[in-house]
């Protein structure tokens, strides 16, 4: 004899299928449709995100064009990096010699210099090395080390702390946080060093747009800026389909293109804090 049980349940089928089509159709309704907009994925330092400045541009573009980009915020030499294994679109970074040689080896299609500004040194406002009165960069560096004072570096390889050591370097003095006990490496992004320079009393380099849209500054303040090697250059890079053929290059050109022309441009010269232009264009 049948299983009863089954048998009532096939008897039903066509409903419950019926029903079930309802209930699809109904749930297709209330789901929100998906984001039409494409979109890129863009590889940033992360003092641009840090100023706000992709809150102020990012929206221009995308009401533009209809493209969407994504950020991911890391240290200058990580960004690099994640674009040669193809996790990136376009660039934005600030370490000329190194965006200069992604492009020379086929990872992306050509460099543009975008926009600049500068870093200072920052300290406690006692100044304990006595920087302030310094007329050279070297002259700087050199008190910091005569006197030990703490000094807190990024030490991530990112282009806040490659321009340290260029800075060191050209002042021929070569820090080491294996011997230097006053030279503190975080391994840290820039406002989390920051925040560390703070509570060390310890003198940072930072750039300037990320100083100045940090909150937490205590009795810290710019101690010496102003002079030529402090320059901080900022370029974009699209991701070369060569290299990555799914990177949506003409898209990420599309974005290049935008920044660097005139409208671009004058976005980026337009953001402000406090009523100070954090980022200077000067595109090709």
């Amino acid at each position: 004899m049948p299983n009863l049980a089954l048998h009532r349940f096939l008897s039903q089928l066509p409903k419950i299928v019926f029903a079930g089509a309802l209930l699809s159709v109904a749930i297709g309704f209330a789901l929100p449709a998906a984001a039409k907009n494409p979109f890129i994925i863009l590889q940033s330092t992360t003092s641009t995100q840090n100023s706000g400045l992709y809150e102020h541009i990012l929206p221009l573009f995308t009401a533009r064009t209809g493209i969407d980009v994504r950020v991911v915020a890391v240290g200058t030499g990580q960004a690099l990096r994640n674009a040669e294994k193809c996790d990136g679109d376009v660039l934005i970074v600030h370490s000329t010699a190194d965006e200069i040689a992604f492009v020379e080896k086929g990872f992306g299609t050509k460099r543009h210099d975008l926009m600049y500004n500068d870093f200072v040194i920052l300290g406690p406002a006692d100044d304990p090395a006595a920087i302030k009165s310094s007329t050279t960069v070297n002259a700087a560096l050199q008190k910091i080390v005569s006197s030990q004072s703490r000094f807190a570096s990024r030490g991530d390889n990112s282009g806040t702390h490659k321009a340290e050591q260029r800075l060191w370097n050209a002042a021929n003095l070569a820090p080491d946080s294996a011997s230097n006990k006053w030279y503190l490496e975080t391994g840290l992004g820039m406002g989390a060093t920051l925040n560390f320079a703070v509570q060390a009393d310890a003198y940072t380099l930072s750039d300037r747009a990320t100083w100045l849209a940090f909150a937490n500054r205590g009795n810290h303040q710019i101690l010496f800026q102003g002079y030529p090697p402090l320059f901080n250059q900022y370029g974009v890079v699209p991701v070369s389909q060569t290299h990555c053929p799914n990177v949506k290059q003409d898209l990420a050109e599309e974005f290049t293109d935008w920044l660097v022309s005139p409208e671009g441009q004058k976005s980026i010269a337009s953001f402000r804090r406090n009523d100070t232009q954090l980022f200077f264009p000067n595109a090709d």
